[in-house]
């Protein structure tokens, strides 16, 4: 019996189940979470309080008002039975729930940043070793250590047959079988930051749902008086608790992640910066893909009707004008109602050791020099070469020339998109530079790649039911591996740090903001008397100007 007080107001079956967005009263850095039977507690790890929280209300109450300074800079957080646990520094302490006093239980070289417990079994995770360690309970000696998953600071939970591990710079969830520390699947989280994990049990349906804490800082125009203008940016912090969902297909080596009803638009505004003649106008703008991820439950015109023809698999809008004439102006495009959640791929190298032969389709079509990769110079195969050195599997080839492009090159916004030559000398690039540099590199060395796009919704979920704008378009690319098919990788997000580790949260995975549209073919293309017209004939940026616009509607909480 737990030997702690709690308010009478308790979770109820339904608050558990939908997507209620938890966000503690005074709460600034939140990190360990568990339950206690339906009772959320959290460590604000900034102020020291250990919080017991009412989802339904978002109040909460300090457990430990007389220990705050014990438990300031507490990071993990767990309970088994009459016992909470925390991790502190480079340290693990165990305290009784009705006490709260903290006692030793032991010390790592370095910090330890998680910590889970199941019956007589204790996880620690350390970033600084790269493993989770594992002690027993009883002597306090290790057992043994399981690998990290990922490269940031993990925290733990623990149900069960599965270690779930929670990843802060992947922004990965992982599903590890807690006796052999064998990775299972892994989730995208919707948010960034994942800081803290929780299993929940409905004792009365039998149910385990998992939650998870995020905690980082937010740009907001603070009025300020003092100021000229009287506004200005600044930060502050952000951190609440949110369900994760998840979908888990094993035999198509993927698994599916929260998600969230959205309305996108496109629309192209006739506003020429010369005013040009063009007879038999057919103006085409790719639709929407359908995928695993991305779901189409609707597709509108804006303005004026559209056909539609499919290119290459990929449904594109045709737009028809019987000629564009100096002064005329109009808008048209389409509206989509898409169903996008996050995904994540698991295939290990040993899964592509016996893959089948490329076909020759695929050679000739993703194989070639089609966009002026420039393929041919001896800067781009000489970087081809180094990327892979020795390596003849599939997905390490990949992988490693991931790594070496982003050991190479540093982002950076620019106007216009150089080649992969210039852009490997240079040594900076922009998101569509990467992705040249990208397939350059990949197609040299066997690899079939294509590019993804166009746009990315705002990263932000809890903002429902108002227009968002993205600040700019974006591009990826997927691979193709025999057998298992096209796989996504986003070209420079995961480029963080100087010469890694570097995160592979985005490595065969997307999150849900991303949408998929015109798998390997052009975004937008424009023809006048069926003859196509390039950007030296007239750009279309010069003849039109874009809109975009995403609304996110709901968030979707089943598959």
């Amino acid at each position: 019996m737990l030997n702690i007080s709690f308010a009478p107001t308790s979770l109820t079956a339904s608050q558990m189940s939908g997507p209620k967005t938890i966000r503690p009263l005074t709460a600034a850095t939140l990190c360990g979470i568990a339950f206690i039977q339906d009772r959320l507690i959290a460590i604000d790890s900034l102020k020291g309080h250990l919080l017991e929280i009412d989802p339904e209300t978002d109040n909460s109450k300090i457990l430990n008002p007389h220990q705050v300074r014990e438990f300031t800079e507490v990071t993990g957080l767990a309970v088994w039975e009459d016992t909470l646990w925390v991790t502190r520094g480079n340290s693990v302490y165990l305290s009784k729930l009705s006490s709260l006093g903290l006692e030793h239980f032991v010390t790592l070289p370095y910090s330890a940043d998680g910590v889970a417990v199941w019956e007589s079994t204790v996880y620690v995770s350390c970033q600084r070793l790269g493993y989770i360690v594992i002690f027993d309970r009883d002597t306090r000696k290790e057992i043994t250590r399981f690998y990290a998953p990922g490269v940031g600071v993990e925290n733990l939970a623990v149900n069960r047959d599965t270690l779930w591990v929670c990843d802060r710079t992947e922004q990965t969830v992982y599903s590890m079988d807690r006796a052999t520390g064998e990775v299972r699947f892994s989730l995208l989280t919707p948010f960034e930051a994942p800081t803290g994990i929780a299993v929940h049990l409905d004792n009365q349906t039998g149910k385990e749902s998992l939650f998870v804490a995020y905690a980082s800082e937010e740009p907001y125009i603070r009025d300020n008086p003092n100021a000229d203008p009287n506004h200005e940016l600044t930060y502050r912090d952000r951190t609440f608790i949110h369900p994760l969902y998840y979908h888990h297909e094993p035999d198509q080596h993927y698994a599916l992640s929260n998600g969230y009803l959205i309305e996108m638009s496109y629309a192209e505004e006739i506003s020429p910066l010369e005013e040009v003649y063009l007879p038999e106008v057919e103006w085409r703008i790719a639709l929407p893909s359908e995928t695993e991820r991305q779901k189409i439950k609707q597709i509108a015109p804006i303005g004026i009707p559209f056909t539609e023809e499919v290119i290459d698999g990929q449904r594109v809008a045709v737009f028809r004008f019987d000629s564009l004439t100096p002064g005329e102006r109009h808008i048209f495009g389409w509206k989509a109602l898409l169903e996008v959640r996050g995904i994540k791929y698991r295939i290990t190298p040993k899964d592509v050791e016996n893959i089948p032969e490329l076909s020759p389709e695929f050679q000739t079509r993703y194989l070639v020099d089609d966009d002026d990769l420039a393929m041919d110079t001896p800067i781009v195969r000489r970087a081809a070469d180094e990327a892979i050195g020795s390596e003849t599997n599939v997905l390490r080839k990949m992988y490693s020339i991931r790594n070496y492009v982003y050991d190479e090159l540093s982002y950076g916004i620019k106007p216009y998109i150089d080649t992969p030559d210039i852009v490997l000398e240079r040594g900076v690039g922009s998101c569509g530079e990467y992705v040249g540099v990208l397939l350059a590199l990949c197609r040299l060395n066997g690899i079939p790649c294509r590019t993804v796009g166009r746009y990315k919704c705002p990263a932000h979920g809890e903002q429902q039911g108002v227009p968002l704008q993205p600040d700019f378009n974006h591009v990826w690319l997927e691979f193709y591996i025999p057998g298992f098919g096209w796989l996504p990788m986003e070209s420079n997000p995961d480029d963080l740090g100087n010469y890694g580790p570097y995160p592979t949260r985005f490595f065969m995975g997307l999150c849900w903001y991303h949408i998929e549209i015109g798998k390997g073919i052009p975004f937008e293309t424009l023809s006048s008397q069926g003859v196509r017209l390039t950007k030296d004939d007239i750009p279309i940026g010069d003849l039109a100007i874009n809109h975009i616009r995403f609304t996110i509607l709901q968030e979707l909480s089943d598959f």
